[in-house]
C-alpha cells in the first residue's frame, strides 16, 4: 500500500513537473544547450550517447528498486527526528565590505556556499542563499543560516564558480539579482546556458571541459579537472558536465572539490598537482545507495590523503536536508577525520571570517 502511495505522489510531482516546464517554462530551470554551446559540448571526450559521462561511468544509484523505494519512503514518511537542528543554529554575522586586501580569508554561508577573499580578489562558490530546490516551499535552510543576504555580500565580486548545475549549488534566485555584480563566471561545460538565459552576458563567462584551463587575470590560472557525479535541472539529465577545480593563485593552490564520489582521480589529481594549500571538500548529504556520486563518511580521509593537500575545510552541510543522517554528523565526522589522520583540518563557524 505504502509502495502504491509513492508512485502516486511522484507520478503526480513529474506530472506537475511537465506541466511547469512545458507550459510556464519558468527561468529557475536554465537554458538551453544549442548552437555552438552544443557543438562543442558534443566534441568533449567526455559526452557521448546524448550526454556526459564519468571517467568511471558507475551508475548514479546503488539501489535495486525496492531499495529506493524503502529509502523514499523513510525519508517522506518516516521519523524526521534528527535530519534538521532542533533550536536555530548560530550564525557569525560580519561586514563583507571592507575585508582587507592583504590578508586571505574564507567564509562559509552553509552548505556549499562560500566565499574567499584572497589579497583582494573575492571568490564565491556555489552560492545558493534561498531554497535548494525549484520550489520556495522544498528544502528551506535550516534556522538561523540566513543571517546574510544577498545586499551584504561585496558590491563588485571578481570570480563566480559553479561546480555543476544542480540546484543547491547553482541557485537562480541568488545569482539573478547579482548578475551587474558579478565580473566573471567560472563553470564546466554546457552550464553556460543558464547563466545566458538569466541575463549574463557571454564575456562574462568561462565555460571550461575537464582537463582544460584558462587565465582569467595575470592573478589566476583555473584548472578545470574531473569530479564522479552527476548534473541536470529539471527533467534534464547530464547535458551540462560537473567538475572540480584548482585555483593558481598568489596565495597558494586552492582545490575546489564540489560533489562527487570517491575514485582514482583524487590520486591523479593528487600526483599531478603536489603542491595543494588548501582543499575544500564535499562532506555530508551522503548515503550508502549513492555511494558512487557523494563522498562516504569513511572515505573523507583517503580523499584528504590521496590529495595531500596542506590544509582541509569540508563543506556540503549544515544548511539543508538533502539526505537521511543526522543533520550534524557531518560535522562529527570532520572531527573523526582530522585526527585518525592528523589533518590540518580547518573547522570554521558559519559566517565567520576566517584567515587562512
Amino acid at each position: 500500500m505504502m509502495t502504491i502511495i509513492i508512485f502516486t505522489l511522484l507520478s503526480l510531482l513529474f506530472l506537475f513537473l511537465v506541466v511547469d516546464i512545458l507550459i510556464i517554462k519558468r527561468p529557475v530551470y536554465g537554458g538551453k544547450i544549442s548552437g555552438q554551446r552544443l557543438e562543442r559540448v558534443k566534441q568533449s571526450p567526455n559526452y557521448h550517447d546524448g550526454q556526459f559521462h564519468n571517467l568511471n561511468d558507475e551508475p548514479i544509484m546503488n539501489a535495486k528498486p525496492k531499495q529506493f523505494v524503502k529509502t523514499l519512503r523513510t525519508f517522506l514518511f518516516g521519523k524526521k527526528q534528527g535530519l534538521r537542528p532542533a533550536t536555530p543554529l548560530e550564525m557569525v554575522k560580519r561586514d563583507l565590505k571592507r575585508l582587507p586586501n592583504d590578508k586571505n580569508l574564507y567564509i562559509w554561508f552553509g552548505h556549499s556556499s562560500y566565499m574567499l577573499s584572497l589579497h583582494g580578489s573575492t571568490f564565491l562558490v556555489d552560492p545558493t542563499f534561498k531554497t535548494a530546490a525549484p520550489f520556495s516551499f522544498i528544502n528551506k535552510p535550516f534556522k538561523g543560516t540566513t543571517s546574510y543576504k544577498l545586499e551584504d555580500l561585496p558590491n563588485e565580486i571578481d570570480y563566480l564558480i559553479i561546480t555543476h548545475d544542480h540546484y543547491d549549488h547553482l541557485d537562480y534566485k541568488t545569482v539573478k539579482p547579482l548578475r551587474k555584480r558579478i565580473k566573471h563566471v567560472i563553470c564546466p561545460l554546457g552550464v553556460g546556458a543558464h547563466f545566458e538565459r538569466w541575463g549574463y552576458e557571454k564575456i562574462q563567462l568561462t565555460e571550461l571541459d575537464w582537463n582544460e584551463s584558462a587565465n582569467p587575470s595575470d592573478r589566476l590560472r583555473v584548472y578545470c579537472l574531473p569530479s564522479q557525479h552527476f548534473s541536470g535541472r529539471a527533467l534534464h539529465r547530464n547535458n551540462t558536465l560537473w567538475a572540480s577545480f584548482m585555483l593558481k593563485t598568489p596565495y597558494g593552490n586552492i582545490f575546489i572539490g564540489g560533489d562527487g564520489g570517491y575514485g582514482p582521480h583524487f590520486k591523479q589529481i593528487g600526483e599531478q598537482y603536489p603542491d595543494i594549500d588548501l582543499a575544500i571538500l564535499e562532506n555530508g548529504q551522503y548515503n550508502e545507495q549513492w555511494k558512487h556520486i557523494h563522498t562516504l563518511p569513511e572515505q573523507l580521509g583517503m580523499v584528504a590523503v590521496d590529495l595531500k593537500a596542506r590544509k582541509i575545510i569540508t563543506v556540503h552541510h549544515s544548511k539543508y536536508t538533502l539526505s537521511t543522517h543526522p543533520w550534524d554528523e557531518p560535522l562529527q565526522n570532520e572531527l573523526k577525520v582530522r585526527e585518525q589522520h592528523h589533518l590540518n583540518l580547518l573547522v570554521a563557524p558559519l559566517g565567520e571570517i576566517c584567515e587562512l
